[in-house]
């Protein structure tokens, strides 16, 4: 199966590069970059030479060559993308925010007319998988949103309130330098930053609004000094205290045979480079804490946009994504 990569010159790019050589049935053919056409993709992405060949390229859309698509594209571009690709019969994953909120929460959240938009399943297998099996476009989530939800979304009916306390590494920023990167600025150091009005918080409370439309949810993310992972804090307040015991058993029934959700105690090392979610809850009676751990390039990422696609291809879903993490 012939798969392009839309914007492969990013972190997300080159992980769907790298975890895609595993997969038993899907080969990169086209990986695509404006600022670096025929340049080869080690030139950017050097854990890759000797594994691939590819030149980056600027193809037009009506001259892609390819049975699925992965838009790896800034916000905004994403729609120019999308249905072009679909009306060509090539199945979509698209990691950018275009088609995640209703079109009038993207355009507030994201301050753009979306020129193009349509409804689109939100890819968190875990919790949606049935509803785009037979899909030919889904959304991926935020990595913030991802972490998140799944920390939280088995005892989301039971709270009237959620508040999210999420550590990232600066891999999540992207490629492109800035002085909220700069490493004198993040090194030995903890940043908050977009308090109270980060643009996920969007995502996360349209996720819990599915559960239960009348639990209330805050989100604030910090910035530290490692390269890839998300730890997440979900502080569940519940309208009825439960016991330690209620609430594991709990976990561990709503994830049942979940391969990428391990009930344990998450630490980043553990789930760098992978496609796995460690989670564990600890009660404090109608207090609830809940801590994942993901990798934001991985589950947060490349490796649920490839869990993704997997689904609506008809794969197993741990193709390409067998491998553990990085300890240490």
């Amino acid at each position: 199966m012939k798969i392009a990569i839309i914007g492969a010159s990013g972190y997300a790019g080159g992980d769907l590069i790298r975890l895609l050589l595993s997969h038993p049935r899907a080969e990169v053919t086209c990986a695509t970059s404006r600022k670096l056409t025929g340049k080869p993709l080690d030139s950017v992405h050097p854990h890759l030479k000797g594994y691939t060949h590819l030149n980056f390229e600027n193809p037009s859309i009506d001259s892609i060559d390819a049975d699925v698509a992965f838009l790896s594209v800034p916000h905004t571009a994403a729609m120019t993308y999308a249905r072009p690709l679909l009306d060509r019969g090539i199945k979509v994953v698209d990691l950018s925010a275009d088609y995640r909120l209703p079109k009038a929460t993207f355009e507030k959240v994201y301050g753009v007319a979306h020129t193009d938009y349509f409804e689109a399943p939100y890819g968190i297998p875990e919790l949606h998988r049935d509803e785009y099996r037979s899909a030919a476009f889904v959304s991926n989530p935020g990595c913030f949103p991802t972490g998140a939800t799944l920390a939280a979304a088995p005892l989301a009916r039971y709270a009237h309130t959620v508040i999210y306390d999420s550590k990232t590494g600066v891999s999540g920023a992207g490629d492109n330098p800035s002085a909220t990167t700069h490493y004198p600025n993040v090194a030995d150091n903890i940043n908050p930053y977009k308090w109270t009005a980060h643009r996920h918080l969007a995502e996360m409370r349209n996720e819990i609004s599915r559960i239960n439309n009348e639990a209330r949810c805050y989100f604030t993310p910090h910035l530290v000094p490692v390269n890839r992972g998300i730890l997440t804090t979900a502080h569940i307040l519940l309208n009825e205290p439960m016991g330690q015991e209620e609430v594991e058993d709990l976990y561990r029934r709503f994830y049942d045979g979940e391969y990428f959700i391990r009930y344990q105690n998450p630490v980043l090392a553990a789930v760098r480079g992978s496609n796995f979610c460690d989670i564990r809850a600890e009660s404090e009676g109608d207090r609830v804490v809940v801590v994942s751990a993901i990798d934001n390039l991985g589950k947060g990422a490349a490796g649920q946009a490839i869990q993704n696609m997997n689904i609506i291809c008809g794969f197993d879903e741990r193709d390409g994504l067998r491998a553990p993490g990085l300890l240490p």
